[in-house]
Parts: structure tokens; C-alpha cells; sequence
């Protein structure tokens, strides 16, 4: 297939925000969506490759915001290579954007990720990278997961504006505990500059949440993970994320990090208007079990996990139509809700929903082709196709 030429998908049941079309028709030309209809599109331009999407389903390509690594790469080893690595593996999972995850580390680790993160060019068929998730430094030393702790440091607008700058204004999300910034001018200055701002790594309560979303908190950093609890006098940042209906929180939905059974509880409670699946996943996905690395701490991996040395969890090796998948699973849920929390959800929390996040025209052309189980059968990022599962 000639992956420079226009696109017409034909045969698809195709998910729009407000419709589901049986038997219908894309087109795609110069990487945006330039049709879409029922049953055939009666003129295509000349050259156009068919995709038949006879008994499957075409939906909006996953956007994962939180995305260390995968196939042996990460966000900071700082090159392009390690970026094409990963920009290239995830279509195969059906992500076709992602923003790319640093991690707490030395100040020259997190300038150099920063600057290859401002030099990389997004390439065609691969997912796009959208910019930077800057989780840490500015987190709670007794929620650091596998954050190291020794690089942890308190909010500083400075030292931001100046990872803003080596980011070609690239940072989309930085995850804080929000505890830290005592009078808020840290959060307010983040949400001022469009920054979404995440609370996690955190030891914040309901009412430090309350207050946090008035400087301008719109999220919870993988939700139930290094945060506190519901407990029955506090309910906490996960209580704050049911209850306060202007978050949205991200969800690791791997059955790991959050056990079926939360799953479903945080499912009845917030819906999948304000759920965002993340993998939040390491280099090791996508490789055999054995010993990794994560920001500079070994990891030890196995069929299901990542953890360190104590068993801490260290992100995951989840692929987000895994996630979407289990998600999927639990009753009540429905493909809809999938593509809320896949796509729109993170095309709305990263900016971006204006060109992303759902098939609809004038949009760039992310869409995936899927079973009923999820399995991805074809991927297109940005009109070029990225994926096909038939050339595996």
C-alpha cells in the first residue's frame, strides 16, 4: 500500500461522538478526514487504497498521555532514536499520540530528555508525540512510588519556566503534590499558562484537594496510586476525584495497579466522562521478563508487572488496548465509554480536541480498525497506515 495516498475505509461500523454509522465509509486525504457517510463514497480520488472494514469497528486512535517507554526505550535516555522506538511500537497497541513521560531525576537528566523532546520530529507512520508529561520533581517524598526520592525538590516556578523553555514549550502536563505549593502560586502559574496540572505522588487530603482545584488542579495522576486512600474521615484524593465533579483522573486499568473489583467501583462513581487510560508503562514493554531499569533503579519484570528491588511498583508494561480492553470487561461499559476514555477524555486534558480524539471531518485521520475484543487489525496515524495486523 502506498502509505502517501488517500484513504477510503469502506464496510466499517464507525463510531463518531454523536453517531454510530453501520456499514460506512472514510475518507481520508493529505492526513486529515475529508468524508465520512453510509454505505460507499461514489467518487474517490485517483490512486486511493481501500481498506475493507467488513465486520469491524473503526474508532479514534488512543491517546496516552502518561507513556515512559516501551520496546526497550525510554523518554530518558534522551536521544531520537529512543523516541522512534517507542513512536513506533504503539500503533501495534492502537496508540497513534502520546505525550511523552519524564521521570524525578538529576537536574542534566531532566534538561537533556527535555531538549530532545524540543528537537524531535513526529514521522509519518508513527504515533505523533504531542509533548511532555513532566511527572516530578515537585511530588511528596512519602508517595514517591519509584520516583527516586533523592531528586525530589519543592515547587519552583523558576526552575519550571526554564524546563519550559529547554521544552520548546512542550511541557502539556506536570504532576505535583499540591500540598507542597503552599499558597498555590506555583498551580495558579502552571493553569495560567494552559499547563494542565495534575495532583499525584501526593499526601493530600479531600479538603487540600478543594483547595488545590480553586489555584487550578484539574487531575489526578493515575488514580488510587501514590495518593491517599478513602478513608472514613477523609476521603482523600481518590474520594476527591468521585466527589469533585471538575477532575478527571488518569486510570492504569492493567488489573495490577488497580484491581478489577476498583475498577468497576471507580467506574460507577465518575463514569467515563471524567476517565482517562493511561499505561504509564516502562522500556520493558513489548520485551521478555527479565531485569530493567527505570530512572536510574533496577526493575524486575515478569509476565504481568514491573517492580523494584522492595516490590514497589515501576509503571507497568500495559498497552493501552489491553487497558481499554479490561475496562471493556466490566458490565455497564460500552464502546462509547471506551472512546471517551481512550480518545476524547486526553484529546480535551492535553489540548488537543480540536484535531484529535474522535472521527469527525476536518480532523486528523487517527482512526483504528478493531474486533469486538479490542484486537487492533489495522492503525492509521495522521492518514498514513502505521499498523496492519496481518504483516505482523
Amino acid at each position: 500500500m502506498d502509505n502517501m495516498a488517500s484513504i477510503c475505509i469502506k464496510n466499517a461500523t464507525i463510531y463518531m461522538k454523536d453517531e454510530i454509522i453501520q456499514n460506512g465509509s472514510i475518507l481520508i486525504e493529505s492526513g486529515q478526514i475529508t468524508c465520512v457517510k453510509p454505505g460507499d463514497i461514489a467518487y474517490l480520488p485517483k490512486h486511493a487504497n481501500i481498506v475493507d472494514g467488513t465486520g469491524l469497528q473503526a474508532i479514534p486512535g488512543f491517546i496516552d498521555g502518561h507513556i515512559h517507554g516501551a520496546d526497550g526505550a525510554d523518554v530518558m535516555d534522551a536521544t531520537g532514536e529512543a523516541l522512534d522506538v517507542i513512536a513506533g511500537v504503539l500503533p501495534e497497541e492502537g496508540t497513534t499520540s502520546f505525550a511523552a513521560t519524564t521521570i524525578t531525576q538529576k537536574f542534566e537528566n531532566i534538561d537533556a530528555a527535555l531538549m530532545n523532546i524540543a528537537d524531535y520530529n513526529s514521522k509519518p507512520g508513527q504515533a505523533e508525540l504531542l509533548g511532555t508529561h513532566l511527572e516530578g520533581p515537585f511530588i511528596e517524598k512519602k508517595k514517591a512510588g519509584a520516583q527516586p526520592v533523592q531528586y525530589i525538590m519543592e515547587p519552583d516556578i523558576n526552575k519550571f519556566k526554564a524546563w519550559q523553555e529547554l521544552s520548546g514549550n512542550s511541557i502539556l502536563t506536570v504532576t505535583l503534590a499540591p500540598e507542597l505549593d503552599k499558597d498555590g502560586e506555583f498551580i495558579k502559574y502552571l493553569y495560567e499558562s494552559g499547563v494542565n496540572v495534575s495532583a499525584g505522588h501526593t499526601n493530600a487530603g479531600f479538603f487540600d484537594m478543594k483547595k488545590a482545584m480553586t489555584y487550578g488542579v484539574r487531575q489526578a495522576t493515575h488514580l488510587c496510586n501514590a495518593m491517599t486512600g478513602i478513608h472514613h474521615r477523609d476521603i482523600g484524593v481518590v474520594g476527591a476525584a468521585f466527589f469533585l465533579k471538575e477532575l478527571r483522573a488518569e486510570l492504569i486499568a492493567d488489573g495490577i495497579h488497580v484491581s478489577p473489583e476498583m475498577l468497576s467501583l471507580i467506574f460507577a462513581n465518575m463514569g467515563s466522562g471524567r476517565l482517562i487510560l493511561i499505561t504509564d508503562s516502562m522500556r520493558a514493554k513489548g520485551l521478555k521478563q527479565g531485569n530493567y531499569e527505570l530512572g536510574g533503579q533496577p526493575v524486575t519484570v515478569s509476565e504481568e508487572s514491573a517492580v523494584l528491588e522492595d516490590g514497589t511498583l515501576a509503571g507497568s508494561i500495559l498497552k493501552m488496548n489491553e487497558g481499554a480492553r479490561q475496562m471493556l470487561q466490566l458490565s455497564d461499559v460500552t464502546m462509547q465509554d471506551v472512546i471517551r476514555m481512550t480518545s476524547e477524555n486526553p484529546a480535551k486534558q492535553l489540548g488537543v480536541w480540536d484535531k484529535k480524539g474522535s472521527i469527525k471531518l476536518g480532523k486528523d485521520a487517527d482512526i483504528l480498525l478493531v474486533d469486538e475484543q479490542l484486537n487492533i487489525n489495522y492503525t492509521i496515524c495522521k492518514g498514513v497506515l502505521a499498523y496492519k495486523e496481518d504483516d505482523k
